[in-house]
């Protein structure tokens, strides 16, 4: 979040200083603890590019300095410093992070002090239990370079080196998988009646406000970086596809709209033209009164009948409105006419570009999902 570390290192010092050397045939060293060291000389060395420092006191404070008889001195102190990362986060969560802790005299310059690492890489110790939460430690190295500044000169500057790769797994749970799900989920309306508006329009709506809460959950434990995150990639093409799901559901309301209308203009405008049919040649014939409460589209629906023409007025009452149905019953063909209107009414509930979605919808995401990981991984 803040692009930086926090290490916690024994720094050990080691110089000759011939002031402190004494003559001993028992003692290989003395040792001193912190109050010594204020009064003699000790190296200035401070962690460049540190946010916060501290040497650890409890229950004294934790520094340490043996004096060898020829003078030669080891001075050791337990650190805990956070310093500042350059940070790479366009691989984010797939990437690798390079950091370094850098040591520099604050007042010496390279010809007044020369600092350099005892052992090379084996100056560098690893406690081997150590272990990160969401990185692996994959290596440490030391390096060791001039560092320049117009005002004051040339200073040594010594680095320690190290490589922590981001563990993935925990982002497949946390983001990855959700993500891959709500966009199946919203695949689901595909297979839904398109006259069932509030079930298409209630699933579309939730999976979106879903992604929506997924990006922000995950932008909001990241720095606020300028450029495109490999997450931000997925999340976004992810929800680009919910969205065009509930676009594709808006496409399919409207077109079967439009397409009942012209097919309600194309009927009406047929029994308008419709002469009266003849009845000859049919077995046998029965005449329904149908009164006013019916629709002339059920009137409509009514396969295998036909219309007579209106009753005399001296039969009918002048309140009431009836229509004279002739209904030419043929016991063979009811059931078979019944299941192909069923059929009929299945097959017109299935829009083409519904069709079309079921393929085309998951086709697409599956090979933006080959492209991903084959790239970032």
């Amino acid at each position: 979040m803040n692009k930086d570390f926090t290490m916690t290192l024994y720094l050990r010092h080691y110089w000759k200083d011939e002031r402190l050397s004494f003559t001993s045939t028992t003692n290989k060293s003395m040792t001193f603890d912190g109050r010594l060291v204020k009064k003699i000389w000790v190296p200035d060395v401070f962690f460049v590019h540190s946010k916060r420092s501290f040497i650890h006191d409890t229950t004294t404070e934790n520094i340490m300095l043996r004096v060898f008889p020829d003078g030669h001195v080891l001075y050791s102190l337990r650190v805990t410093v956070t310093a500042a990362c350059n940070m790479d986060f366009s691989r984010f969560p797939l990437d690798s992070q390079s950091c370094s802790l850098e040591l520099e005299s604050y007042a010496y310059t390279d010809e007044d002090l020369m600092l350099y690492w005892k052992s090379g890489d084996e100056s560098l110790s690893i406690d081997d239990k150590i272990s990160l939460s969401q990185f692996l430690i994959q290596k440490f190295h030391t390096t060791s370079r001039l560092a320049f500044y117009s005002s004051t000169g040339w200073y040594n500057r010594l680095y320690i080196n190290f490589t922590l790769r981001r563990h993935i797994f925990f982002f497949l749970l946390q983001t990855y998988f959700p993500a891959t799900l709500m966009v199946m989920l919203s695949w689901v309306s595909f297979w839904i009646d398109r006259r069932a508006v509030p079930a298409r329009v209630s699933l579309g709506i939730t999976t979106v406000l879903t992604m929506s809460t997924i990006i922000t959950g995950v932008n909001a434990s990241m720095p606020r970086v300028s450029y495109i995150k490999a997450v931000d990639i997925y999340l976004w093409v992810s929800f680009v596809f919910v969205f065009l799901s509930v676009l594709e559901y808006a496409a399919v309301n409207y077109l079967t709209t439009v397409q009942e209308r012209r097919e309600r203009k194309l009927r009406d405008r047929a029994v308008r033209e419709q002469s009266l049919p003849c009845t000859c040649g049919m077995s046998h014939t029965r005449t329904m009164m149908l009164d006013g409460t019916y629709s002339e589209a059920d009137t409509n629906s009514l396969a295998g009948y036909t219309e007579a023409p209106m009753v005399p007025d001296e039969v009918v009452p002048e309140k009431q409105e009836h229509m004279v149905v002739h209904l030419s019953v043929s016991s063979e063909s009811t059931n078979t006419k019944k299941k192909g209107i069923r059929a009929l009414r299945i097959m017109q509930n299935t829009h083409a570009i519904d069709k079309y979605s079921r393929m085309i919808f998951p086709g697409a995401y599956i090979i933006f999902n080959l492209i991903y990981w084959s790239v970032y991984c």
